[in-house]
């Protein structure tokens, strides 16, 4: 018996798709069966960690995915109700075969998805295609399914050193409604300094905005309240508790790859020469900076299982993307973890005192935010394929690991297919307001040749 899913849940990096319409319980059932067969066949025991994040669905799909595990002979241990961070942590702790992550991540709530791990590591691209075509295997003696509590292990990791912080710092918290909630809320009673909390209740329609903190219209509450509090930080999550976002002390959004230059800078003093790994959506000053600083800059492909698997083969000590995924492998795991980074990034605020001293290399660029224009799934790579054609016929300072980022005397931009949501990614940067413009309609000029509706 195989099932076969639907081939747009199969993304770069895990399994994600739309409830009701591309993903159901019984595909949750289904993997679950798959997942036990292809951990005994690459670690030869099926020891499993499970957790979910707060959207409507993953109740279900959680009790589908240990049913199918159980029944192909796993033994299952649920966390409940976790951010991924957490579930990463149970999987490092208690030292799985494997680990699910159910979770919709930043996506709108009719999403839902599942981030997997086998023998430490995330699997993706080709061994998510390997495992989609396993044969489902029940067996005669089935598993059991355990209920396991790690919030207080993992609350107590991640605040274990916390006695540095400013206790005069005030900072707004805003979770989204999203998986961090509950979590967030124990933590601020051990951390110093004054909080204030936003959307702190877990609910998965996620009524206060979309569960995406580095698009700035999803920050407009958080802005709004750091600046009737004169707070000196805003902390914003998405909807399971990977990405950060966050504003400074005058409400200004701090881009993904600028908070891995601040990140950067405490690292590189720590242990000069090391690598520092950031997306190709980064800022070319990024790379530059942290060259300057003493550390070893490496440009790698978006999407937090490359990145992860890129740490480990070059064992880098941080890493980040546009996206708000933060790495830590100097003093921590090295997944990505938002409250963790939270905690570090309070930390340096408590000696640097006010962010943007940090951020003066950055006072001359102007950039686009990451530009999510629509395209459908089912030929978004297939466009970047042609535009990646076109383009290297006309530059030659061109980047092809992730999309196509092309350097110019003008400054750079790039355009790649997202792993995650039905669109094309654009990003451009350049000194000066006109020469951002001109990025801008090159850009522009090939995807309008293949019908691209974009608003650039």
């Amino acid at each position: 018996m195989r099932r076969k899913f639907h081939d747009s849940i199969l993304r770069a990096y895990d399994i994600r798709g739309v409830i009701g319409e591309t993903l159901n319980s019984e595909d949750a059932y289904f993997l679950g069966l798959k997942f036990s067969s292809y951990i005994r066949k690459k670690t030869h025991t099926s020891r499993v960690v499970v957790g979910y994040d707060g959207r409507l669905s993953s109740k279900l799909l959680n009790t589908q995915l240990i049913k199918g595990l159980v029944d192909a002979g796993s033994y299952v241990t649920s966390v409940g109700v976790c951010p991924s961070p957490m579930l990463y942590y149970a999987d490092k702790i208690l030292r799985a075969d494997g680990s699910i992550m159910i979770t919709g991540s930043h996506n709108p709530s009719n999403y839902n998805g599942f981030k997997m791990i086998v023998g430490g590591k995330s699997i993706y691209g080709d061994e998510i295609q390997k495992l989609a075509k396993y044969n489902e295997t029940q067996t005669p003696q089935k598993g059991i399914s355990k209920r396991f509590k790690i919030d207080d292990s993992y609350i107590l990791e991640i605040t274990k050193d916390i006695k540095n912080i400013n206790p005069d710092l005030k900072v707004v918290w805003d979770t989204g409604n999203g998986a961090a909630g509950n979590i967030l809320k124990k933590i601020l009673k051990l951390l110093p300094g004054k909080h204030h909390l936003l959307n702190s209740e877990i609910d998965g329609t996620f009524p206060s905005h979309h569960p995406d903190p580095t698009e700035e219209k999803n920050l407009k509450q958080l802005k709004k309240k750091v600046s009737i509090s004169n707070a000196d930080i805003g902390i914003a999550f998405d909807g399971d508790g990977d990405r950060i976002g966050i504003v400074d002390n005058k409400s200004n959004f701090i881009s993904g790859d600028k908070l891995l230059y601040m990140f950067a800078t405490e690292v590189v003093k720590d242990n000069p020469g090391a690598i520092i790994i950031s997306d190709v959506k980064a800022s070319n000053m990024i790379f530059e900076q942290i060259k300057k600083i003493g550390g070893t800059p490496l440009m790698w492909k978006t999407g937090h299982s490359f990145i992860k698997e890129k740490m480990r083969k070059t064992k880098a000590l941080l890493a980040g993307e546009m996206s708000g995924h933060i790495f830590f492998a100097d003093k921590y795991y090295g997944y990505d973890d938002a409250l963790y980074a939270s905690i570090r990034i309070l930390k340096i605020l408590s000696k640097k005192n006010i962010i943007n001293n940090l951020l003066k290399p950055f006072s001359k660029l102007i950039s686009t935010p990451e530009i999510k224009i629509f395209c459908n799934d089912s030929i978004k790579f297939d466009i970047v394929k042609r535009c990646k054609s076109d383009i290297l016929k006309k530059f030659s300072d061109v980047t092809t690991i992730d999309g196509i980022r092309v350097n110019t005397k003008k400054g750079w931009w790039l355009i790649r297919a997202s792993n995650t949501q039905p669109a094309i990614i654009v990003r451009c940067e350049a000194e000066s307001e006109a020469n951002l413009t001109d990025l801008i309609l090159e850009v522009k000029s090939f995807l309008d040749k293949y019908g691209i509706k974009n608003n650039l």
